[in-house]
């Protein structure tokens, strides 16, 4: 063995073992420049042969980190694998071409041949699978697991891809998140995506914000943005609308183009006996209103305020075809309207304008008015109960009257026909009997 320069171990033939300062040497011009790193093993031809100053640096593999100058604490195993890294450190590639180009990129993961083979400058990267994250170059703190996952990607960072060709196409989209084979697999620049599940989100490209949970979730929206899929085939119909919620897996695939609508699945025909009606406000929130006491202050009688409704107007009509297609005949108020007789039966949106009548207050408010009018009812059958008892007795009365005079009048006659008997009796006879003269006397019947 000839002796070489302190601190340089490019020696002809290079020594079989250890070098100096921990270093440890195998294969034709492996660690060929080291100066002063330490602690660095290569193995393989011109494996870490551009090191200088890099220090535990580990190298498996003809061309591993062949060009790394000042890079330490990384470690390369498979052909060319860290082929070109200069400085770049703490990085991991495990597989044929696994991080070939990177540079100076740090803290990146690469298991899988050609895994993050294109990387330069990004860092924090973690590619596990054959072509993972293949073409990224700056992209940082992307994860991609499984093959071909994230391969397209080129500087978008942030990104989550875990399934054989999820996030496939994506190039610079930033904060997605693919968990399924194929999800978000033609997604390119659209950007805070979550899809999980196989082909969930599939088809988006540009779109961004959206969240898809179940296989064949959302797998229609190509442009769309802020929609929320979650359920088997949840949203699969939706294209390029936005804001919109599917939830449930059967018939809540939605319409192509809809904005800011909700499916529930599996509530429509379902009966809730014990339930209370669910109300929302302009800010989207669900809750219910509730009747109990204890909730309510300023608790007074409705009183006069319910006769409002004598101005309210109801109409029928249809609502506009890009809301029912099918033109249903409806009936109800006009919340403009409504708004003009008493603003606080009109629920607003967020910009303040009229949007909808609150119909629960509108039935309270009839509910005022029928026990007005049953009162007016019971206290008019109360007055007609006591005129009906009046007449009753009155006529009770007349019926006594009436049968007195009745039998006063029997009385008189009987009394009349037996003098008018005696009177012809005698007339018959001739006898000359003397009939008194007196005439009858008429009873008089004001007793």
């Amino acid at each position: 063995m000839l002796a070489s320069a302190p601190n340089s171990f490019a020696v002809l033939p290079p020594p079989d073992g250890g070098y100096a300062g921990g270093n440890t040497a195998e294969g034709q011009n492996a660690l060929l420049s080291l100066t002063t790193g330490t602690f660095n093993t290569a193995v393989g031809f011109r494996s870490l042969a551009g090191d200088t100053s890099g220090s535990f640096n580990t190298a498996l593999g003809a061309g591993t980190l062949a060009l790394n100058m000042a890079g330490s604490n990384n470690t390369a195993i498979g052909q060319s694998a860290l082929f070109q890294n200069t400085i770049g450190h703490d990085n991991t590639a495990s597989g044929v071409g696994a991080l070939r180009n990177n540079t100076i990129g740090s803290v990146n993961v690469a298991n899988g041949v050609n895994a993050l083979q294109r990387n330069l400058t990004g860092s924090a990267n973690t590619a596990i699978g054959v072509q993972a994250l293949l073409s990224n170059t700056g992209g940082n703190d992307n994860t991609a697991v499984g093959r071909d996952a994230l391969s397209s990607n080129t500087r978008g960072g942030s990104n989550t891809a875990i399934g054989e060709e999820a996030l496939v196409e994506n190039t610079t989209g930033e904060a997605n998140t693919a968990t399924g084979a194929a999800a978000l697999r033609f997604n390119t620049t659209g950007g805070n995506n979550t899809a999980m599940g196989l082909t969930a989100l599939s088809s988006n490209t540009t779109g961004f914000q959206n969240t898809a949970v179940g296989g064949s979730s959302g797998n229609g929206i190509t442009e769309g943005h802020g929609n929320t899929a979650i359920g088997f085939g949840a949203g699969a119909s939706q294209t390029t609308g936005n804001n919109n919620v599917y939830i449930g897996t059967v018939g809540v695939f939605g319409i192509p183009g809809e904005n800011n609508t909700c499916y529930i699945g599996s509530i429509f025909g379902q009966t809730s006996p014990s339930g209370v009606p669910v109300v929302i406000n302009s800010n989207n929130k669900l809750g219910t209103a509730t009747s109990s006491k204890r909730f309510k202050e300023n608790i007074k009688p409705m009183d006069k305020e319910s006769g409002a409704l004598f101005s309210l107007k109801p109409v029928a009509f249809r609502y506009k075809k890009e809301i029912d297609v099918q033109g249903i005949p409806q009936f109800g108020l006009v919340a403009e309207d409504v708004e003009k007789v008493n603003p606080d039966l009109v629920v607003r949106d967020k910009d303040g304008n009229p949007y909808t009548v609150r119909y629960d207050a509108v039935n309270a408010m009839l509910l005022n008015e029928f026990l007005k009018e049953h009162r007016k009812v019971e206290k008019q059958e109360t007055t007609i109960s006591q005129l009906r008892s009046t007449v009753v007795q009155q006529q009770r009365d007349l019926q006594a009257t009436v049968a007195q005079l009745t039998t006063r009048l029997d009385e008189q006659a009987a009394q009349m026909q037996k003098v008018s008997a005696q009177l012809a009796a005698a007339n018959r006879s001739g006898s000359g009997l003397e009939v008194s003269r007196q005439a009858p006397q008429m009873v008089s019947t004001n007793q």
